[in-house]
Parts: structure tokens; C-alpha cells; sequence
């Protein structure tokens, strides 16, 4: 019973995919039986075919006829396709009906192309909704009790216990924790929160139980402003949609004036019989359908997407793989994208009785009883090195953590806590500390007893590969590169310094960065967006053409964009560009051959040296060989 439930699911999601295919199958099938002079099964398999190929393009074409008043592409291929057929039945050259076919299984295919891009909006907003708990935690008169999101009220008091997700937005009322906002807001480093200061729905409370106060409406928090923002960028069509849309409508008007003049005047101008009047506008329709125009595009871009595929670059639809190549300014992300987004060591400098190996064993020694991402960080960095653990080792929120080892009391932590414990702060490691947080590092202080050891450098590491991605780009001939981030200014400076960008924008909320690149588009029109975490997605989607980090990134960065760089390798954004502007190049190509047969075949058919064999030929010569020529981007 499972089997046939799968089958009929998978029918539903992919229609048009089942549709093309039994379309191609039944072509395939009534070509053979017609080759064995079988017309009875000939003439029962071709019709199915062009039904079910043809009924959503017959279906399109028609609504926007009768309801827009206008006519498509969609419609005059149906008409061509069924007038080669009917010109097949009538003169009995039932290999025109195979034509007509071939034409309907072209459209089937592409329609299920654009139904695969539709669907991505559908599933960017699911991976959304999946990112905040569908229940939160009530206060309601000193029982905990577990309600549904959408009934919390302003006012509602919630628990959140260690390692859960914050529900919604609020203002803590009583707790101590970390969280990681990383994202939501970008920020490299979990944020220390405690009474008063406001939490994001989505967010990851870290090691304490916090109580919090409901402060506005559930469906007005952060995420779900985010998710609202990547809707709406969506559903906004790009200027290059709007002009195909016209380009078809507008073409497909003229051929259909056309035809329908060619098949009515002819016998009282020129004196033709009717029989050549209806073959010759039977034959101008075949020829002037815009099969070799389509194939111009189509076989390039995918192409271009295979090159790409082989190279690590995932690009979602062909649409992206031209925008790329037109980019003129790039905005990169940077926790996750420019850097690795792992805090590492960065660092250490000891005191003169003591060596860079003895302060990470002793910060080490205390750190492994920790949960913090620094302590992760620094016990990582000592991990091939030989330390114990300590004992009765005790941590205090935002300061820093005690313990012993070997016998003697180890303190690490910022400079306020560590000075509590020690004489005095040595000034030469004074002075390095400060120059660290400078560049956006955070200072980790190590002592041993009353005497300090030495200082830690903990930072988000910069990509190896980030440098000379942004010196290429350059070379390119982008125009404007730029850094968006929700750290803070030291930080983001000392980032882009070491990977060469001069504009940044830093401390930005999801919106933010959305206004950014509108500003943006608005200066330089073509525009990409480089980012991984979720606070990145309503600039992905708004951007002419959002790139995600296929390994370090989120489940909604990676829908939501249309460019993957699946093994998070920055130099492959170059070989992007590259390769969509090697497809405008060939799809401009194609387009001036496509034209050039057309407007051929139109005048041989007008001027009586061409019949139907001929046209057709000629017009499935032009589509193979522009097809072939897109195939080139393969190489």
C-alpha cells in the first residue's frame, strides 16, 4: 500500500517532470509504430502525446488570452504544433505530425523547468518557520505550562531552559546565559545577556535558565520579519523577466497577425489558389515558431550550470548563471563567509618566566570543565599538548573561571577578573591586549597563583583563500565591493583590512542589510550578495543574485540563494562570473543565428522556393545547431 501512495506523491510534486516524459515516451512510441507503417497505433499514440505535453501550455496560453486579452509564446506553439499536424493529416505526411510533436515535448520540458523555480520560495519560508519552537514554556500563576506560539500574548511570561531555542522576541526578567546569535544578527561571538536586555526568537540560549517577558506580538519578531522580507524579495519579478514576458507576448502578436494575413490575402492580391494560400501559412507557422529562439538560451545556460556543478558551483536556475556575469558589485557577509566562523586561538604571548606552551596548558587545564565557545576554542588550540585537568573549578558568568592544577590556583578571564586574583598586570601585556581589541580580538588573561602567565588572542579566523577571492574580483572589473556584518565596528574593520575591502557596513540587523543592497542595486543595478547564516537571507533573496556557503551555511541561506558554492571555496565566486559572462556571449550568439533562420525561412516561404519539408528541416536544423553551440559552455 506504500508503493502507490509514494508514486501518487511524487506524481503530484513533479506534474509537469511525469507530463514531458510520458509526452516524450508516447512521441517516441508513434514515431516507431508510423516507421512500421503501423497508423492505426500511430494515430492513437501521437494525439495522447500532444494532450499531455500540451494541456498546461494550451491551458496557460489560453487564460491569457481570454483573461489578459493577450497572447504567448505558450499558445502560438500549440497552434503551430497542430497545424503541422493538421497539414500532415491533410496531405498525408504524417512525419509533420512528429514535428508538431517535437515542438509540444520542447514546451513540456521547459515548463517543468520553471515549476522546479517556482517552488523555491515555498520552501525558503518552510526552512524558516522550522528555525523557532512551535510551543514556549508559560508562566501561569507559578506553573510552567507549554502553549502554542501563536496564543502568547504581550505581557506572557516564558521559561527557557539551557540549549533550547528562544520562542520569541522579549526582555529578560531574571537569568544569566550566552547566546548565540550568529543567525540572526551575525555576531560572531555568543552575546552575554542577563536581566533587561532583549533576545531574538530563533536564537540559541547557551548554559543558563533564563525568564522571559513577552514585548510585542509573536508574529512581529525578528524572524519573522525576516521570513516576511525573503517572501516579498522573491515574489518581486527581475526587469529581465518583465522584458521576456513582453518580448513573447509581443512576438507571438505579430506571427499570429501575420499568419493569419498570410492564410486570407495571398488569393486576392496575388491570385494563389487557396490549397498553396493554407500550406504556405501552415509552413510560416512552423518556421516562425520560436523553437530555435528558445533553444538559444535554454542549452547554454544548462550547460553553463553542468560546468559549474563539476566545479563545486551549484547554480539553481539558468536565470542566475546571465545575472552573475553581470554583477557590478558584490556584498560579502562576513562571520561564516569571509571568516571561518570558528573561534580559534589567534595568539599567545607569555611573560618572560614562562612559555606560550605553559599558558595554553594552563588555561586548558581549567577551560575543559567549560562549556563557553572560548574554553572550546582554547582547549582545541592545547589538545597536542600534555596538561590535567583541574579540580573544584568554579566559573563565573561573563568574568572568567577558577581552578586547581597541580597543587597551585589557575585564573583565567578578562583583565577586571583576573586582577582581582594577582599583583599586578604586567603594561607590556597590557599594551598587546589593547592593540588586540583593536582588531576586534577578544583577550583572554591567564595566571597562575598571584603571578600572570600571559594573554590569550581569541578571534573568528579570516579564510585563506578570502584575500586573493576579493583581489580577483577586482581584477574582474567589479566595481564595488563591500562587507555586511551585525559585529561591531572593531571587528569588522580589522576583517576587511586583512582581505582588502574598504566599505563596510557593520552592527546591521537582517534589514539592514536588505536596505544596503537596495541602495546598492540602485547605484549599480546587478548586484550579489555573499553570505551563510539566517540573518543573510532577505539580502540573498533581494540581491540580483544571492551566493551562499554550501558547508558553513544555513538551511534557509542555502534555499534561499541561487548560487551554492558547495565546498565553501570563495575563488569559485571568480569562475561564476566567468562563466555567465562566457553564456551571455553564447546565448547572444545563438540569438543572431536563431533570428537569421528565422528571417531566412520567412522570406523563402514568402517568395514560394521553400515547401513544408524544407521549412522544417530548416527549422529543426537551426534549433540542433544552436543547441549545439550551447553545449560548448560544457568544455
Amino acid at each position: 500500500m506504500l508503493y502507490p501512495q509514494r508514486l501518487g506523491q511524487f506524481t503530484r510534486e513533479h506534474a509537469d517532470t511525469v507530463a514531458a516524459l510520458l509526452c516524450g515516451l508516447l512521441l517516441f512510441l508513434g514515431w516507431f509504430a508510423l516507421h512500421l507503417g503501423w497508423l492505426g497505433f500511430a494515430f492513437l499514440l501521437l494525439p495522447a502525446a500532444y494532450v499531455i505535453g500540451g494541456y498546461e501550455s494550451a491551458r496557460e496560453g489560453l487564460t491569457t488570452l481570454f483573461k489578459e486579452k493577450e497572447l504567448d509564446v505558450d499558445l502560438l506553439m500549440i497552434v503551430a504544433a497542430i497545424g503541422a499536424a493538421s497539414l500532415g493529416l491533410w496531405r498525408r505526411e504524417y512525419h509533420l505530425i512528429i514535428d508538431g510533436a517535437i515542438l509540444i515535448l520542447i514546451f513540456a520540458i521547459s515548463g517543468a523547468l520553471e515549476g522546479y523555480a517556482m517552488q523555491r520560495t515555498e520552501r525558503s519560508i518552510r526552512s524558516l518557520m522550522s528555525l523557532t519552537p512551535d510551543t514556549a514554556r508559560v508562566l501561569l500563576q507559578g506553573r510552567e505550562e507549554e502553549i502554542p506560539i501563536s496564543q502568547l500574548k504581550v505581557g506572557d511570561e516564558i521559561v527557557v531552559k539551557p540549549g533550547e531555542l528562544i520562542p520569541t522576541d522579549g526582555i529578560i526578567l531574571s537569568g544569566y546565559s550566552t547566546l548565540n546569535q550568529a543567525a540572526i544578527t551575525g555576531e560572531s561571538l555568543p552575546v552575554e545577556k542577563t536581566v533587561g536586555a532583549e533576545v531574538f526568537a530563533g536564537t540559541l540560549n547557551g548554559y543558563g535558565a533564563l525568564q522571559i517577558k513577552v514585548h510585542k506580538p509573536a508574529q512581529s519578531s525578528l524572524i519573522q520579519r525576516v521570513i516576511r522580507l525573503v517572501e516579498q524579495a522573491q515574489t518581486e519579478a527581475p526587469p529581465s523577466q518583465e522584458f521576456i514576458d513582453r518580448f513573447e507576448k509581443g512576438y507571438a502578436k505579430i506571427i499570429v497577425v501575420a499568419g493569419i494575413l498570410l492564410a486570407t490575402l495571398p488569393p486576392f492580391l496575388w491570385g494563389w489558389d487557396w490549397e498553396t494560400t493554407i500550406y504556405r501559412a501552415l509552413t510560416f507557422l512552423v518556421v516562425a515558431s520560436p523553437c530555435a529562439l528558445m533553444a538559444a538560451i535554454m542549452p547554454t545556460l544548462l550547460s553553463g550550470i553542468a560546468n559549474g556543478a563539476r566545479q563545486g558551483i551549484l547554480f539553481k536556475n539558468g536565470a542566475q548563471l546571465e545575472k552573475i556575469g553581470q554583477v557590478r558589485a558584490i556584498a560579502f557577509d562576513k562571520t561564516g563567509t569571509l571568516t571561518t566562523g570558528q573561534l580559534q586561538v589567534f595568539q599567545v604571548v607569555s611573560v618572560s618566566e614562562y612559555t606560550q606552551v605553559d599558558v595554553l596548558k594552563a588555561a586548558a587545564s581549567v577551560e575543559s570543565s567549560s562549556e563557553h565557545p572560548i574554553g572550546k576554542a582554547i582547549v582545541q588550540a592545547a589538545s597536542d599538548l600534555n596538561w590535567v585537568a583541574a579540580i573544584e573549578v568554579q566559573a563565573i558568568p561573563g568574568q572568567g573561571i577558577v581552578g586547581i592544577a597541580q597543587e597551585q590556583q589557575i585564573v583565567v578571564g578578562n583583565a577586571v577578573f583576573v586582577q582581582q586574583y594577582v599583583t599586578n598586570l604586567p603594561e607590556e601585556l597590557r599594551e598587546i591586549a589593547q592593540s588586540w581589541e583593536q582588531e576586534g580580538k577578544t583577550v583572554v588573561w591567564v595566571a597562575r597563583g598571584v603571578e600572570v602567565m600571559g594573554v590569550i588572542a581569541i578571534a573568528d579566523q579570516v579564510r585563506s583563500q578570502a584575500a586573493a577571492t576579493i583581489t580577483r574580483l577586482k581584477k574582474l572589473g567589479v566595481e564595488q565591493i563591500v562587507m555586511l556584518t551585525g559585529d561591531n565596528q572593531e571587528t569588522a574593520h580589522s576583517v576587511a583590512k586583512a582581505v582588502g575591502i574598504d566599505r563596510v557596513y557593520a552592527q546591521l540587523l537582517p534589514e539592514d542589510k536588505l536596505d544596503v543592497i537596495r541602495r546598492l542595486q540602485q547605484q549599480y543595478q546587478t548586484v550579489a550578495m555573499v553570505g551563510d547564516g539566517i540573518n543573510d537571507a532577505p539580502a540573498l533573496a533581494q540581491a540580483s543574485v544571492g551566493i551562499a556557503m554550501g558547508i558553513s551555511g544555513s538551511d534557509v541561506a542555502l534555499e534561499t540563494a541561487d548560487i551554492v558554492l558547495m565546498a565553501d571555496k570563495l575563488e569559485k565566486i571568480a569562475v561564476a562570473i566567468y562563466l555567465g559572462r562566457r553564456s551571455q556571449l553564447i546565448v547572444k550568439q545563438n540569438i543572431v543565428v536563431a533570428l537569421g533562420f528565422i528571417l531566412l525561412l520567412l522570406v523563402g516561404n514568402f517568395l514560394g522556393n521553400i515547401n513544408l519539408p524544407i521549412g522544417v528541416i530548416g527549422h529543426e536544423g537551426s534549433t540542433v545547431l544552436v543547441t549545439l553551440s550551447g553545449l560548448r559552455l560544457l568544455k
